[in-house]
């Protein structure tokens, strides 16, 4: 009698393994693993045993990751979210948007917990100028979502809806933050970075269009305090630092956030771009002011 199920003859030397990514995985992993932490150790045995690249255990292991993951772990503290103020004058608000330079606002009423929608940055560019611009006829619903909802099931929710930014509200139904489409498709691919970073080694101190500079976080210090001519110490004198990114930290006492600000040396750092637990950019201007171009780093 023949064997029903027979076993898979060996590949010969040079010839191409025909099944797929999916079926070579299972095979690799069969009997399955009792845990999601036996299982990313069961893919980092499948990297060693090159049946799946570096990249793709990466980005399976967060896919895991994510799973134990709800919009708590991910969202944007409510200190740092950019809002509009429905009644603030439209010349303010286009100000606000310029500066921060996001594509979709929170938009509220009286009060910063009283969110009443969404505002679209190109909605807003398009009829500025129009003189029967109402801005509530600009605004759109929001989203708003559970601090438990998880992240798979907040994906199909911003498909479904066709949102990218989501207000989280707490148990009591208070804002508990935001969080955006690309926030949770960056726990699956990393840091995405959009077509205004630069790559760090094209330079580390830039002069912004409104008079601000974006200031890399692995700068020297020497270099920034030359640049801008002022003397940049931290509160312990004993503590030596090499980077502007370091000495911040240390001065914060912890890793700084995006949208976090600290004065230092007469000049104002805002946190705009962090990644693996590090500062990477800062936007920087005088600390007495709007930015006048007093305080322009000195040529190199």
């Amino acid at each position: 009698m023949s064997d029903p199920h027979p076993a898979r003859a060996p590949a010969s030397e040079g010839s191409e393994d025909k099944r797929s990514f999916l079926q070579r995985l299972i095979e690799f992993i069969r009997p399955g693993p009792d845990s999601t932490d036996e299982l990313i150790a069961t893919l980092a045995e499948a990297e060693d045993n090159e049946v799946i690249n570096a990249d793709a255990r990466v980005m399976l292991e967060r896919v895991l990751r994510m799973a134990e993951m709800t919009a708590a772990d991910v969202l944007v503290a409510p200190s740092r979210m950019d809002m509009l103020d429905i009644d603030a004058p439209v010349d303010t608000l286009m100000h606000q948007v310029i500066q921060t330079a996001h594509s979709r606002f929170p938009v509220y009423q009286g009060s910063r917990d009283n969110i009443i929608g969404i505002l679209l940055a190109k909605d807003l560019l398009k009829r500025w100028r129009s003189p029967e611009l109402s801005l509530r006829a600009l605004v759109r619903p929001a989203l708003f979502v559970p601090e438990s909802k998880g992240l798979h099931e907040l994906v199909r929710e911003f498909r479904g809806t066709r949102n990218h930014l989501a207000i989280v509200i707490d148990e009591f139904g208070r804002t508990a933050g935001l969080v955006t489409f690309e926030d949770v498709i960056e726990q699956i691919v990393g840091e995405i970075e959009d077509e205004f970073d630069i790559a760090e080694d094209e330079g580390d101190i830039f002069a912004l269009a409104d008079g601000t500079w974006r200031v890399s976080g692995h700068t020297p210090i020497e270099r920034v305090a030359e640049a801008f001519d002022t003397r940049l110490e931290g509160s312990d004198p004993e503590e030596e630092f090499d980077t502007i990114g370091g000495l911040i930290a240390h001065e914060l006492g912890r890793v700084p956030h995006k949208g976090e600000c600290l004065v230092l040396g007469g000049l104002k750092f805002v946190v705009l771009h962090t990644k693996g637990g590090a500062v990477r950019w800062f936007k920087v201007a005088p600390a007495d002011g709007e930015p006048d171009g007093s305080a322009a780093p000195a040529a190199s």
